[in-house]
This record gives C-alpha cells, structure tokens and sequence, in this order.
C-alpha cells in the first residue's frame, strides 16, 4: 500500500509551488529538487576546479538529498509495534526488497548515496555504451532478476542527456514487470526529458519518474548537457 498523505511529491500536470522547496515540472512526472543544499552542492559539482575526490563526495551527497524525494511514493505496509508504553501505528518497506540499478560506469558513483539510505534494497546493473557520432547508446552487460513484479526500482544516471540510455533501462525493467521506476538523475536536459516522456507518457505502465537536482538549458551537437559539469565518469573516475 501507499498512504495516502494529502499530498504528492510528484504532480501531473505540473504546476509551480509557490514557497515550496519543490517546483514540480511539465515534463512527465518529473521532480526538480531545488532544496539550498542540493543547488549548493550541484554549484560546487559543476566548478572544473573541482578535483575527483571531491567531485565523488559531492555527488555521494547529493544522490542521498535526492534520494529522500526519490522514495517518497516507495511501496508500505502498515504494521503495529510496542513501544514502552503502548501500541504505535506505523509502516514499513513492503515486499519484495526495492532494486538498485546503477548505470556502468557513472551510475556506480552514485551507489553508496543510495544504498546508506536504502541499505535493504537489492543491486542490479545495467552496462550502457554510447556511440559519440550517432548518439546512440547500446548494452554491453545486464545484471538484473528475470522477474520484478511488484518491485519498485530505482535507477542511477548522473545525466539524463539524450534520454535514450535511461528509455533502454526502463524498458529493461518495464519487461521483466518493474511496478514502477524512479530515475535519480544529478542533472538532466529538456530533450532527455522530453524522449522520456515520449516512451513513457503518464498513463504507462510502469509508472515512471525523473529526480533531478537541475533541468539544464540544452544539448550541444555532441549530446553533452549545456552548461552541465562535463562526462560525470571522467569527474568521478579520471579518464580513460
């Protein structure tokens, strides 16, 4: 079950809170986590002078401020505990566990946030390639159940760019039954968001999300995000 609260951090169609740390946007069901802290951290992210040390730290930071918006429509269910003094009503995660699925490479760096929050939830991982001339990203590995019914599932991708890793993911999922799929994204670009939301409309099945903490302003001619933070693989990594 999901408790129902009065309130969703997800909105379709959007519209714009005002006084909310939240603005929600037009694309999808699509969450812009604008909280202080997540536009300071994504400001030093962004910052070329900014080594992988602390590049990585940042972004572990970063995915776990994410995260907690990320989970907010997360499967529960009721239960009843003993406290020393009385009976409390409460939830907890529903079965099955969540899955994790990382994007190789960049998505790795991005592991450690989610799962200090989620330390109960399974690892799966997809490989992703993408071809630098025609912008198209192919699968090299695929580490995942054979059967997700029932599962939420939560992928990790520092950029939804093009959107064509993150549809090939979701479908990924969507065949092997995902009940719903949340993408945490550090950063993403209006066309990524626009393919996305072009494969899987609000009324598909799964359910599909997009947490980003900023909605850049475009793609270049080489699919990067403009302005963006450059390839997060390299940042978190080095170069190869």
């Amino acid at each position: 079950m999901r408790p129902d609260n009065g309130a969703s951090a997800f909105t379709d169609p959007a519209v714009s809170a005002s006084g909310s740390s939240l603005a929600h946007l037009l694309f999808m069901r699509t969450l812009l986590a604008d909280h202080p802290l997540v536009t300071h951290k994504l400001t030093l992210l962004r910052d070329e002078r900014s080594n992988t040390a602390t590049f990585r730290a940042l972004a572990d930071e970063l995915v776990t401020l994410l995260a907690y918006e990320a989970t907010r429509e997360i499967s529960v269910t009721e239960v009843a505990v003993t406290t020393p003094v009385g009976t409390a009503t409460g939830v907890k995660l529903a079965e099955p566990a969540p899955l994790i699925v990382p994007v190789l490479r960049a998505g790795i760096g991005m592991l450690d946030g989610m799962t200090r929050l989620l330390p109960m939830a399974s690892v799966g991982f997809v490989g992703m390639v993408r071809d630098e001339e025609s912008l198209v990203a192919s699968t090299y590995a695929n580490r995942l159940p054979t059967d997700l019914t029932g599962r939420d599932t939560f992928v990790l991708d520092p950029m939804l760019a093009t959107g064509g890793t993150l549809v090939t993911v979701i479908r990924l999922l969507a065949d092997r039954g995902a009940t719903s799929v949340t993408a945490i994204c550090l950063l993403a670009a209006p066309e990524g968001l626009a393919r996305v939301e072009e494969a899987f409309p609000g009324d598909a099945i799964p359910a599909v999300r997009v947490v980003t903490g900023a909605v850049d302003e475009r793609l270049n001619d080489k699919g990067y995000i403009v302005p963006g933070l450059g390839d997060a693989g390299d940042r978190l990594f080095g170069e190869i």
